[in-house]
């Protein structure tokens, strides 16, 4: 696995940035697109729904959890 690649969002305002894994960042880009949202709004998507955990394992959780979900995009969701 490559090292940590850093992006920017806003989130409420408010400039952050997160650093993951590249494959992680590929798996939360494909989604967007399936789910027809910015990568912005995607992101706020996964902050709002996140509770206490911190966003970036909350990024982690969701592109697992998508990356292991059957779907009907080709490529896509199959582990």
């Amino acid at each position: 696995m490559a090292g940590l690649k850093k992006r920017s969002v806003n989130l409420a305002g408010h400039a952050t940035s997160l650093a993951l894994e590249p494959e992680f960042w590929a798996v939360l880009d494909r989604a967007a697109v399936v789910e027809g949202l910015s990568f912005a709004a995607l992101i706020q998507r996964i902050d709002s729904e996140r509770g206490e955990r911190p966003l970036a394992s909350a990024c982690r959780v969701f592109a697992l959890t998508r990356a292991n979900t059957p779907s009907s995009e080709p490529g896509f969701g199959q582990a």
